[in-house]
């Protein structure tokens, strides 16, 4: 990695590859340039610039550490109030699913989203629309909480009605193991953001939602950090959204965000408001309204947490797409577009899953095992010997009936005249190739046994 002071403004080029890891560094940097060499095992959990002026990026890729020692499970809210008081920005990608949040965790991020648009994508196939229920979203997010250990900022869309509908809201996210909730300012049905036709409701109503909010947080002796969002920036105007994220600030909220901002300068202007409240910024990928920065100059901006909503559920879609038509041209992925299944078992906590399950293994479980494995071996054995004796099973041939005329020569008066002239010869010669059985039947027997019959 290569640090280049260009005019008083550091440049940093970061290492593509994705294992790379990053390790506490402090560096004094003097004008001209400095290079950081690093080996494939080091860890930055922070690297600290000083290039003129302070600039810090918290990442962490790898396992989880926790800089201050605390037990990060002891609550999700302190957990998540624990990262907006640490130096730095903090990057958090967002999940739709339990297996989505549990990668979010294994890259080492200290958070992660839930975004509404990705859950209704994933488990209604609709769009974002205001389609999708309080209940459907308070059932994903409690298996998106419960699959990861990291603190998860849940969508709580519009609060899904009024202010009391917003006290329930808070109240069931809370439940759910959510360490924040977004609370936006639209009408009811609501917009995805970036996109048209969006509303919001009154200043008033927007105001007293968070007041609401703030109080269903007290009633249920939680500290859920409460995300105002507003929309009025697309719908109404910069100037209204700036006034509406004061106002929101002095009701009780705990991070501000103002989605779908145009512009660098608009940022800065957002960020200037209510200075001691820490702001979101929502990097839409593949297009949004809000220009992509990177995270330095976010930092630099004043922003403290940064969303990324589209990256998972949109790499998902493509990676989905070109695995089917690989199965419909009669082929499989390529290995090298996904991961083996042991690696994929791994991710999922088989390995962990067995470890565990030793631990409370019985004498039961033990001799269950062993007389499985037991009848496993005898139907093997069996199977076995059914095999070796079919092996030895003989062939039967069926010969044409010969015809005997040993007494007339026109056989006329004979006892063996006429059907007992005729006899039907059976041979049984075995595999190893020797004649078990050689047998002539006459036909007159076998049609008096028909008869009979």
């Amino acid at each position: 990695m290569k640090l280049q002071a260009i005019n008083s403004n550091p440049k940093i080029s970061f290492p593509s590859s994705s294992n790379s890891q990053f390790a506490s560094k402090n560096i004094q940097n003097h004008p001209g340039s400095c290079s950081l060499l690093q080996n494939s095992n080091c860890k930055f959990s922070r690297i600290n610039i000083n290039c003129y002026k302070p600039i810090s990026i918290s990442a962490s890729y790898g396992g989880r550490e926790s800089e201050s020692g605390d037990d990060v499970t002891s609550s999700p809210a302190k957990a998540l109030r624990r990262v907006l008081g640490s130096p730095g920005i903090h990057l958090g990608p967002a999940c739709f699913d339990a297996l989505s949040a549990k990668l979010v965790e294994r890259a080492g991020f200290d958070l992660c989203f839930t975004t509404g648009f990705g859950i209704s994508a994933a488990r209604l196939g609709l769009p974002d629309t205001g389609l999708i229920s309080y209940g459907e979203m308070v059932d994903q997010g409690r298996q998106i909480t419960q699959a990861t250990s990291i603190p998860v900022i849940g969508d709580g869309d519009n609060g899904y009605g009024n202010a009391m509908n917003v006290k329930r809201t808070i109240k069931g996210y809370i439940r759910a193991g959510f360490a924040g909730i977004i609370l936006e300012d639209q009408v009811s049905p609501k917009a995805c953001g970036h996109t048209s036709g969006r509303k919001v409701v009154s200043r008033e109503e927007a105001i007293m939602k968070i007041k609401a909010a703030v109080d269903a947080r007290k009633e249920s002796g939680s500290d859920i950090v409460i995300v105002a969002r507003t929309d009025s920036r697309q719908a109404v105007s910069l100037e209204e959204a700036l006034w509406r994220s004061r106002a929101l600030a002095d009701a009780g909220a705990d991070v501000l965000f103002i989605d779908a901002l145009a512009s660098k300068e608009e940022m800065k202007a957002f960020c200037e408001v209510s200075p001691l409240v820490p702001k979101m910024a929502n990097m839409l990928e593949g297009g949004g309204r809000t220009p992509i920065l990177s995270p330095i100059d976010l930092e630099d901006i004043g922003y403290k947490i940064v969303a990324y909503p589209l990256s998972l559920m949109g790499v998902s879609i493509r990676a989905m797409q070109d695995a089917l038509l690989a199965i419909k041209g009669g082929r499989i992925p390529s290995p090298g577009s996904m991961p083996s299944f042991g690696e994929i078992k791994e991710i999922l906590g088989f390995n962990t899953y067995y470890e565990e399950e030793k631990k409370y293994a019985t004498k039961t479980s033990q001799f269950s095992l062993e007389r499985e494995s037991n009848n496993a071996y005898n139907i093997q054995r069996i199977s076995q010997e059914e095999r070796n004796q079919r092996e030895e099973d003989p062939v039967v041939e069926v010969l044409t009936p010969e015809v005997y005329n040993e007494y007339v020569a026109d056989g006329s008066g004979s006892p063996f005249s006429g059907i007992w002239s005729k006899k039907l010869r059976v041979k049984i010669t075995g595999r190893d190739g020797f004649e078990k059985l050689d047998i002539r039947i006459p036909a007159g027997f076998l049609d008096g046994i028909t008869n009979i019959l």
